[in-house]
């Protein structure tokens, strides 16, 4: 059997006072405000009343703590995948503003499109969607639940959409703790919903 609609699922509030761009670095933990975002979210779900047999994080801290609260509402023990992992990038480790001051950091700008700060855009659509099917088609029925990042998310938004991956970050439609939500007939996938059941919070560190 195949699912039956895949939810992906971005992180809650991360505890960043210093507001330091953390991209894959460790000990980055959600915030009191993160964690209940990330009960809201797993709350909307559980009241779709649609039966979840599948969930998969990104190994990062933030959102294993960001998938409890779905092992809680749903019985299942989440599945790390390192394809759903928010991308690399150089600005990793430093204060985004401070890092732009700098003339040296301007050559990882000259590329957007690609981006040359980073990780490509095609990579990371190549490897969210490897991720999804393999979890489409594994899935015994029902929905299955990814817990991911901003970029990812958006980028297989863009890609499902057909549009161009190039974008401003600073546009994305991902906000923390928000569900955007895809089906699949045949071998297309589309995107059916989008949700966004928690307040806002402090949203720093996307890339």
């Amino acid at each position: 059997m195949a699912a039956e609609r895949l939810h992906l699922v971005r992180h809650g509030e991360v505890f960043n006072p210093d507001h330091v761009l953390y991209g894959r670095l460790p000990g980055y933990h959600l915030s009191e405000a993160g964690r209940r975002m990330a009960q809201a979210a797993a709350d909307h779900l559980a009241g779709l009343d649609r039966p979840v047999s599948a969930l998969r994080c990104s190994p990062l801290e933030r959102t294993q703590e960001s998938a409890e609260p779905f092992t809680a509402a749903f019985g299942l023990a989440p599945r790390l995948d390192d394809r759903i992992i928010e991308p690399w990038n150089v600005f990793e480790g430093t204060r985004m503003r401070r890092a732009l001051m700098n003339p040296w950091n301007w050559r990882h700008l000259r590329r957007p499109s690609v981006p040359s700060w980073g990780e490509p855009y095609a990579s990371i659509a190549d490897r969210m969607r490897a991720a999804m099917d393999e979890a489409w088609h594994e899935a015994p029925g029902g929905d299955v639940v990814f817990v991911s990042h901003q970029a990812p998310i958006w980028i297989t938004h863009l890609s499902v959409a057909g549009l161009p991956l190039r974008h401003d970050p600073r546009t994305r439609r991902c906000a923390l703790s928000s569900i955007t939500s895809f089906e699949r007939v045949g071998d297309v996938w589309r995107e059916v919903d989008y949700a966004e059941p928690a307040p806002a919070g402090i949203d720093l560190g996307a890339v």
